[in-house]
């Protein structure tokens, strides 16, 4: 089951456990020592799944003026390979699709998971380039829904 949530709704417990396993993969497993935790956090709508307390897959939803920006998302190591990133990117896609229909669905893709975005519909909209030495690529999917 799928939880989504804006910031205000999220319990300590579930706001802890985002914050944990966003350092471990962003942080920790990718060595990049950045402000993880943002401000963005306040106004985004946040994704993730739990099986019997386990975290499975997180990503945030931010949405701006006319527009919409997955980030964040993450499968913890010892999850990946299970189908849970791809659940996740759809379930992302379907509520935009319901919620924030005609808006475009932006996202700053490691570059090595262009094809990975391809294949949801996201076409490049820039050349590879380092973000926090990590090459990486911005995608857009328009939606046409409306």
């Amino acid at each position: 089951m799928w939880t989504i949530k804006p910031f205000e709704e999220l319990t300590n417990s579930e706001l802890h456990r985002i914050y944990k396993e966003r350092t471990a993969v962003f942080v920790v497993e990718q060595e990049c020592a950045y402000q993880e935790v943002d401000d963005i956090d306040l106004t985004s709508i946040h994704f993730f799944k739990q099986i019997d307390d386990v975290f499975m897959a997180y990503a945030r939803l931010i949405v701006e003026p006319h527009s919409t920006r997955i980030g964040r998302v993450l499968v913890p190591k010892e999850h990946r390979n299970n189908g849970f990133g791809q659940e996740l990117v759809t379930v992302m896609l379907a509520y935009t699709d319901q919620h924030y229909p005609g808006f475009p669905v932006n996202a700053q893709a490691q570059a090595y998971l262009q094809n990975y975005y391809a294949s949801f519909g996201f076409q490049p909209i820039s050349e590879i380039y380092l973000e926090d030495n990590i090459p990486h690529i911005d995608m857009v999917k328009v939606n046409l829904t409306a």
